[in-house]
């Protein structure tokens, strides 16, 4: 089975149910994954995806790998879960029953936490791209947190935004689970810090393209700063309707969301004056940083996000783990990750990840970016 070329043709065929390909063949090892490719947040389960097929049609390409002395590929097969987590489930004991696959990938902690449930029963590695600190705090021993922590960022991203735009925050974050937990940090740090919460209306990013009655419920108390944040699109679509009503001041954008894409949906980089957010792929100027981008662009002729990269990353150090083990058991996968990132080419390494901590965690820096002047300009984090 060829592994899709383009994401579109892959998200134009998920529907909810169905494999976007199907069971692995003889000399292939399946891949799941699970995650939203309908829906208000479609674009973010299609970038995740597109760094997992990106990852596997490359290893393929280069004639797969050695597993016990056999030439084997990668079949990614994806599910629509419409960041739901009970769908999620639902979609991850499929991928085991029906494909055998030893991973699975969830790019939401609703599902991640809904999967944990009986990974280890069903013997399976979850593959988690959140950054919810409790997803490897749970203790589960066939889990791997992808992104750094979120709560690294509760302190610098609040700072800036008292010290350069004031003390009156609005809460205009989404609704779904890792949502609510960001919104729950950053109010009480906003607090803690002399900071006073003057509106809160969380609004469903997953369902809703017209965000203009939740934004001017927390306009009416005129707040500084508006948190602000859900996949990237629709979050642009707030920020924009915020700025059409009038608001002058900053954002705190959750790091689901990424300043390049909300920026182009907003209007650009202008309209996000006084924001503080996560460095996006684009800004880093090294070497594996920029070749990934530029092989990306190639292949889906878009500028990828974190989301395609650090998932292109993990599913490579998989199959280095495979490779170097020979073996597609969950629990030998896990044990041998750090030795594997360790191992993997530079350029298959896009972000500066080389060891995973013993609960579970891909060790990275995570980086700060600001946006001032309509240009984004990378923040050394305290």
């Amino acid at each position: 089975m060829k592994i899709v070329k383009k994401l579109g043709q892959a998200v134009a065929t998920a529907t909810l149910g169905m494999t976007i390909a199907t069971g692995a063949l003889a000399g292939e090892v399946t891949i799941g994954f699970t995650g939203p490719l309908s829906g208000g947040a479609a674009l973010y389960g299609e970038n995740t995806l597109s760094g997992l097929r990106m990852a596997a049609d490359e290893i393929n390409a280069a004639g797969g790998f050695d597993l016990n002395g056999e030439k084997t590929t990668i079949n990614v097969v994806a599910l629509d879960d419409r960041y739901s987590p009970a769908q999620a489930a639902t979609n991850a004991k499929r991928l085991k029953q029906e494909n055998n696959a030893p991973v699975i990938f969830v790019p939401h902690s609703g599902g991640v936490f809904a999967l944990q449930e009986f990974n280890v029963k069903d013997d399976f590695l979850v593959m988690a791209y959140t950054s919810v600190p409790t997803v490897t705090k749970k203790g589960n021993p066939l889990t791997v947190r992808i992104p750094p922590t979120f709560d690294s960022y509760m302190d610098p991203f609040t700072s800036y935004a008292l010290e350069h735009e004031g003390k009156k925050l609005g809460m205009a974050g989404a609704t779904h689970e890792y949502a609510k937990i960001w919104a729950s940090m950053i109010k009480k740090e906003w607090l803690a810090k002399g900071g006073e919460v003057v509106s809160e209306n969380p609004m469903d990013y997953n369902k809703s393209a017209d965000f203009f009655t939740g934004v001017s419920r927390v306009l009416a108390e005129k707040p500084d700063v508006m948190f602000v944040g859900g996949a990237s699109e629709p979050t642009g679509l707030v920020v924009q309707q915020a700025r059409q009503m009038g608001f002058e001041g900053g954002f705190i954008i959750m790091d689901q969301a990424k300043i390049d894409e909300v920026s182009k949906v907003a209007g650009g980089l202008d309209m996000l004056n006084g924001a503080v957010g996560v460095v996006p792929l684009s800004a880093f100027q090294d070497e594996a940083a920029q070749s990934f981008i530029k092989r990306y662009q190639e292949k889906f002729d878009r500028t990828p996000g974190s989301e395609a990269a650090y998932n292109y990353l993990a599913l490579n150090a998989i199959v280095t783990a495979m490779d170097e083990t020979e073996s597609t058991d969950p629990k030998t996968i896990r044990a041998a990750l750090g030795d594997a990132l360790k191992s993997m080419p530079a350029m298959k390494r896009p972000y500066d990840v080389t060891d995973v901590t013993e609960d579970g965690g891909f060790v990275s820096t995570p980086d700060m970016a600001v946006v001032e002047d309509g240009k984004i300009k990378m923040v050394p984090m305290q």
